[in-house]
């Protein structure tokens, strides 16, 4: 593989990997496990419908769907290498980083407009960032991986904002 993203992208991962201790980084990494973000998310989805919200729910449910969608096709694609397993493939984009993406910053979405605080969307963010450091840090995946699979991912969750914008906004009207 080739290119010219490639070269600053592996230095800057073999600055990175192993610098923190494996269990530490194993367990941010782990943040982005379906067993952990999904059910976040399906809470999140549950309080929302409970306070009126049909549509935000719906597209999130949707969106967490379309993860797999979007992220095994481009996993086939490229076929990338791991940064400490060369001869395994399919490390673009990042599966982990995706999910929590997704499912941490569309359950914020979900409970934000009830929350007295605007404490949902930053903890979204730092867990979020929480996945992807243990990613990189631990060498399961690449910088790249991780900021491919936060573009990826992004517009699902724009889809997510209008719908939940549009439900409070009919509910409060």
């Amino acid at each position: 593989m080739e290119g010219p993203l490639l070269t600053p992208d592996h230095a800057l991962s073999r600055v990175l990997v192993r610098t923190v201790p494996d269990a530490v980084t194993e367990g941010l990494a782990d943040l982005g496990n379906v067993p952990v973000a999904l059910p976040v998310l399906l809470v999140a989805m549950a309080y929302a419908l409970r306070r009126g919200d049909r549509r935000g729910p719906l597209v999130a449910g949707l969106a967490m769907a379309l993860v797999p969608a979007l992220v095994i096709p481009f996993k086939e694609w490229t076929a990338r290498p791991g940064p400490l397993e060369p001869w395994a493939a399919g490390y673009y984009p990042s599966g982990h980083t995706a999910t929590a993406l997704t499912a941490y910053v569309g359950a914020a979405l979900l409970v934000a407009p009830y929350a007295r605080r605007r404490w949902p969307l930053p903890l979204a963010a730092a867990l979020t960032a929480l996945t992807a450091t243990g990613l990189v840090l631990r060498g399961f995946h690449w910088p790249l991986d991780v900021l491919a699979s936060l573009l990826l991912c992004a517009p699902l969750l724009v889809c997510v904002r209008v719908s939940v914008g549009r439900s409070t906004r009919r509910r409060s009207g």
